[in-house]
């Protein structure tokens, strides 16, 4: 079943994010001799600087094949539990330039988070990230049982959550309680018409970035395997998904295909198309209103699907 909802309004602060995305950080992406490592330093420079969310203990995990950190507030006392994937392409993003957010899903949510520091491309590309998020799976199964644990990510981490219900089901292991996903980036080989019908629109992003981007990360393996695009992966059996998109971004169709396939699974999906709003929209919070909004949603969303 597909539950879809279009939210129109829009702050005068999210019109000026976006135009501070397109005229700032946009033209980076967009730049033909851009490299992702370089990008990395800068945005855990900048974003790292973001306050935390208070009262949220973070604890580092270094496992052999798992790697990461635990966010536990210091209120939280149930076993709902959240594997949080980052975006960035597969190329840039990090726990430190993510921090600011995750602490406050933490919060939000009232939940342990584990987020995942997967293995980045170009020096380590396709699987290295569907390994490791998989392996993340396994070490939350030791201890957590799988109805406790909720997927969430944005963009490439959005993709990567949903390339691990792929793998769990090929694997044998239980399903966690529900996913979220933000902007999910489905499908590498970008055959969506947004890519290039949004890419004037798009905040952040241009189709010809998505697919150099896709290229990278891929490294000659195919663009179709659903362990790196699962858009086409088979979905019945999945749990329930709750799926934000911007009208105007260029993954705009990614997320509304995984919706549509989902549902004609039997998947209860939940689709929510907001007008406007740049790329990965909740990342800003407390800033933006519109970014407030869905974690307080998402919050609700995760809470009755999990423990």
């Amino acid at each position: 079943m597909l539950t879809r909802t279009t939210v129109k309004r829009r702050s005068l602060r999210s019109r000026f994010l976006s135009w501070f995305l397109h005229r700032r950080f946009k033209p980076k992406l967009l730049r033909p001799d851009f490299d992702p490592v370089r990008f990395r330093v800068t945005l855990d420079r900048d974003m790292g600087k973001n306050p935390i969310a208070r009262d949220v203990d973070v604890m580092p995990v270094q496992l052999p094949g798992v790697n990461g950190e635990w966010l536990v507030p210091a209120s939280c006392t149930g076993k709902r539990v959240l594997l949080y994937s980052h975006g960035g392409g597969y190329l840039f993003g990090s726990l430190v330039s993510y921090r600011a957010f995750t602490t406050r899903l933490a919060a939000a949510c009232d939940a342990r988070v584990f987020v995942l520091d997967y293995r980045l491309a170009p020096e380590q590309p396709f699987p290295a990230a569907a390994d490791d998020v998989i392996a993340a799976y396994r070490y939350l199964l030791t201890e957590h049982e799988a109805g406790d644990i909720v997927l969430a990510g944005d963009s490439a981490g959005a993709g990567l959550s949903l390339s691990l219900l792929v793998q769990i089901r090929m694997a044998g292991l239980p399903m966690p309680g529900a996913a979220v996903l933000l902007s999910p980036y489905a499908d590498l080989a970008v055959t969506g018409e947004s890519a290039d019908t949004n890419s004037r629109t798009c905040a952040m992003f241009s189709g010809d970035a998505i697919r150099r981007a896709a290229a990278t990360y891929l490294n000659g393996a195919p663009a179709m395997d659903a362990r790196a695009s699962p858009l086409y992966a088979e979905y019945a059996g999945f749990p329930p998904l709750l799926i934000y998109v911007s009208d105007k971004e260029v993954l705009r169709d990614d997320g509304l295909r995984v919706a549509e396939r989902a549902a004609a699974a039997g998947v209860p999906t939940d689709l929510r198309i907001w007008h406007g709003q740049p790329h990965v929209w909740p990342l800003f919070v407390p800033m933006l209103p519109e970014a407030n909004q869905v974690m307080k949603e998402m919050a609700e969303f995760i809470r009755r699907h999990s423990a």
